[in-house]
C-alpha cells in the first residue's frame, strides 16, 4: 500500500484544491473528501499497480469527468453531501487526471496541456522526458475552461 501512497495523495489533494477554489465547502468537509477519495483510490488500484510497468492499467486508472461524473469522485462527495450536480458546478466539466506509478498528471478540457502535479525517481534510474513549461498549465486555469461564466482563482502546483 505504501508503494503508491505518494501519487494517491497528490490526486486526491488536487480534486480537492479544485474544490476548495470552488468555494462554498468548509475545511472539515473537504478534509472528510480527500480522505474518502485516497480510500476509494486505494481500494480501487490494489490490484492495478505495477511500478515495474507503470503504464499497464493507466487506463483503469484514469479519473475522468466528461459530462458524467467519475465514480470514485462522486462516491467520496456523497460522503459529504455533495451531489453530481454540485459537483459538476464545482468541477471542470472536462476533466482527466491520470494516477500512474512515478506519475500524476492532469489536463483540464479535451485539448488542453496535459500538466504533471508529481514525478517520482523511476525504478532503474530512468531519466523521464523534460516537463513542459508550466506557463502553459496555468494558462489552463485561466482560458482552458468549458464554461467561462464561472471564475476560477489561479492554483499553484506543489508537490
Amino acid at each position: 500500500g505504501a508503494a503508491m501512497r505518494t501519487e494517491i495523495s497528490t490526486a486526491a489533494a488536487f480534486v480537492t484544491r479544485l474544490l476548495r477554489a470552488a468555494g462554498g465547502i468548509g475545511e472539515e468537509q473537504l478534509r472528510c473528501f480527500r480522505e474518502c477519495l485516497q480510500e476509494a483510490l486505494r481500494e480501487h488500484y490494489k490490484h492495478h499497480w505495477f511500478p515495474l510497468l507503470p503504464s499497464k492499467g493507466s487506463g483503469y486508472r484514469c479519473i475522468r469527468i466528461n459530462h458524467q461524473m467519475d465514480p470514485l469522485i462522486g462516491k467520496a462527495a456523497g460522503t459529504i453531501g455533495l451531489s453530481h450536480e454540485r459537483l459538476f458546478q464545482l468541477l471542470p466539466s472536462e476533466l482527466t487526471l491520470w494516477v500512474d506509478p512515478f506519475e500524476v498528471s492532469y489536463r483540464i478540457g479535451e485539448d488542453g496541456s496535459i500538466c504533471v502535479l508529481y514525478e517520482g525517481p523511476q525504478p532503474g534510474g530512468k531519466t523521464s522526458q523534460p516537463l513542459e513549461s508550466r506557463t502553459s498549465c496555468q494558462e489552463e486555469w485561466r482560458i482552458g475552461r468549458a464554461s467561462p461564466a464561472k471564475s476560477y482563482s489561479m492554483m499553484t502546483v506543489s508537490s
